[in-house]
C-alpha cells in the first residue's frame, strides 16, 4: 500500500494524520530512556519507560510485523475558563480521545487485511517515537510530539500490521530558535530542551502518590490534573487554536467544582473520571489536587469543605488542608 492510499483510507476512519514506518527497534530512544532513568529524570513514573525492551521493539510486538501505522487525532476545543471554585482540567482529558482513537485505528486495522494490534495509550509501545518515524510529528523542545496541521494538540497511537506499507518521510521541522515553551515553565522542568525533569513537572505531581511539595503548590493555581502551559504558549499551536475555534464541546468537561471533588462520594469521583490516570485509583490524590486549588483560587465559601479534612486519619490530607486554609487567609489578607 503506498502512501497517499493510506492517507485516503484513514481519512474514512477520521483519523486525522497518518504515516508508517518500518516494524524495527527505537534503538536511540530505548538509549535515551535508559539513560534518564540513571539520571532519575522520570522520577517514579513508568507507563512506557518501565520496560524500554519490549515499549521500544515494535517487531516483537505481533508475529511477522512489517509495518507501524502512526496515527494522531486532534483533540482541541475552545472551553470556557474556569469560574468562582471551580478547577481547571488540561484538554486532553476534557473528552476520552483516546478511546476513539483505538476504535478509529481498530477501524483501519480490518481494512487494511492481516493481522495486526492496536496500541493507544499503551505502556507497551512509544507512540511518539513511532509519530516521529512515520513522519506525522517531529519533537518540540517541550518534549511534545507536534504535527505540522495540528500542532501538538492531539492524541497519538499505533497500529503493528503485518501488511507491508510505503514508509513515511520524517518531517524536516523542528523548533528552530524558539523558547517560549521553557521560559513559560514556572518550575524549570523544561531547562534542559527535549528533555522534561519529571521531578519539577506540575502534571507529574498531579498525578503523584505522595504530597505535592510546598514549592509547586502555588504554581498549580486552579489546576486540579495535569498542565498545558508549555502547549498555550507554543507557536506550533496558534493555527489549531484559530481553525478549530468553534468547534463543538459535545460533552467535555473543561472545569470542575472544587465543592464537588472535595465533598462528594470518592467512589463516584473515581467513576466519573475513570479516564484519568489516578494512583491505585484512589480518589484521594484528587482530593489532594482540590485542596490545593481551594487554597490558591477559591473563596471563602469553600473553608467548610476544606476544613473537614483537619483532624482526620489522613495525615497527608490534613497537611495539604492546613496548607489550603493558611492560603486562603493570606489572599483575603
Amino acid at each position: 500500500m503506498s502512501s497517499a492510499e493510506l492517507t485516503r483510507v484513514a481519512a474514512d476512519f477520521g483519523l486525522d494524520v497518518v504515516g508508517a514506518a518500518r516494524a524495527e527497534p527505537y534503538e536511540e530512544t530505548e538509549r535515551h530512556i535508559r539513560e534518564r532513568q540513571s539520571r532519575g529524570l522520570f522520577a517514579d513514573m513508568r507507563f512506557t519507560m518501565a520496560r524500554p525492551e519490549v515499549s521500544c521493539h515494535p517487531e516483537l510486538l505481533l508475529e511477522g510485523a512489517r509495518s507501524v501505522v502512526a496515527a494522531a487525532l486532534c483533540y482541541y476545543a475552545p472551553g470556557a475558563e474556569p469560574g468562582e471554585n471551580q478547577g481547571r482540567l488540561p484538554r486532553y482529558t476534557w473528552r476520552d480521545e483516546y478511546s476513539t482513537l483505538r476504535e478509529r485505528l481498530d477501524a483501519l486495522g480490518r481494512a487494511l487485511g492481516g493481522t495486526y494490534r492496536v496500541l493507544v495509550d499503551d505502556n507497551d509501545h512509544v507512540d511518539r517515537e513511532a509519530a516521529v518515524r512515520a513522519g506525522i510529528a517531529f519533537y518540540g523542545k517541550n518534549t511534545m510530539s507536534i504535527t505540522r496541521r495540528h500542532g501538538s494538540w492531539v492524541v497519538l497511537g499505533a497500529l503493528v500490521t503485518d501488511v507491508e506499507i510505503e514508509h513515511s518521510l520524517p518531517l524536516e521541522l523542528d523548533c528552530g530558535s524558539c523558547r517560549l515553551c521553557i521560559d513559560a515553565c514556572p518550575t524549570g522542568a523544561l531547562d534542559e530542551p527535549g528533555v522534561l525533569d519529571a521531578t519539577k513537572c506540575l502534571s507529574y505531581w498531579t498525578q503523584a502518590p505522595s504530597s505535592i511539595p510546598e514549592m509547586y503548590r502555588g504554581e498549580l493555581s486552579d489546576s486540579v490534573y495535569g498542565c498545558d502551559i508549555c502547549q498555550d504558549v507554543c507557536p506550533w499551536n496558534r493555527g489549531v487554536e484559530k481553525r478549530r475555534g468553534d468547534a463543538p464541546l459535545d460533552g467535555a468537561r473543561p472545569t470542575v467544582s472544587l465543592r464537588d471533588w472535595l465533598e462528594g462520594d470518592e467512589g463516584e469521583l473515581i467513576a466519573e473520571f475513570e479516564r484519568l490516570y489516578v494512583p491505585r485509583k484512589d480518589a484521594r490524590w484528587l482530593v489532594r489536587n482540590a485542596l490545593i486549588a481551594a487554597g490558591n483560587v477559591g473563596t471563602g465559601a469553600l473553608r467548610p469543605s476544606v476544613e473537614q479534612y483537619l483532624g482526620g486519619e489522613d495525615l497527608m490530607l490534613e497537611e495539604t488542608a492546613t496548607w489550603a486554609l493558611n492560603r486562603l487567609s493570606e489572599r483575603s489578607a
